[in-house]
């Protein structure tokens, strides 16, 4: 660039003398007003923002302390059901009393823990059984009927822990 190209743009990039007049105290004052007036809403919105995120917060960690068990149910309830197992496959006996006394006391930490058995009834439910299989439908058996239970299934408060897995009639 030469010298004249400089003095050029630096001429063009000085303020003329219309570009150098003072705002008035009153324009000053309304831009003054309105950069305050954005400071406020933005700092309101800002609080609000805290105040959702500590509520998200707090409703997060009261589902997590509500549901803090149910991993832990989830590997225990096989137990449950080897105990089952081994109740069928004993003989009376003090071995046998041994085994379903074990069984009736993790049923009931099942339950204080908030377990509890799904209770199947005549009617497939898809939102707490599982079909494993299905048979043709009959008279004594019409479509959409459970006809037998596999494996029982579970809740963990109100969510389904382990479907019922049963065997329906169907068309």
């Amino acid at each position: 660039m030469s010298e004249d190209e400089d003095s050029e743009e630096g001429a063009a990039e000085t303020p003329t003398e219309e570009e150098m007049v003072e705002p008035t105290i009153e324009e000053q004052l309304a831009e003054a007003i309105t950069r305050a007036e954005k400071a406020e809403a933005e700092i309101t919105y800002r609080d609000a923002d805290i105040v959702n995120l500590r509520r998200r917060s707090a409703a997060d960690r009261a589902e997590l302390l509500k549901f803090a068990g149910y991993n832990l149910s989830g590997r225990i309830l096989p137990v449950l059901d080897n105990l089952d197992k081994a109740l069928e496959a004993a003989e009376d006996g003090p071995l046998a009393d041994g085994v379903r006394l074990t069984r009736e006391n993790l049923l009931d930490a099942f339950q204080t823990e908030g377990l509890k058995p799904i209770e199947v009834g005549s009617k497939f439910d898809p939102n707490t059984m599982e079909a494993i299989t299905t048979l043709p439908a009959s008279e004594e058996y019409p479509d959409g009927t459970v006809i037998d239970t596999l494996e029982s299934g579970w809740m963990y408060k109100d969510r389904v822990l382990r479907p019922a897995r049963v065997v329906v009639a169907k068309e």
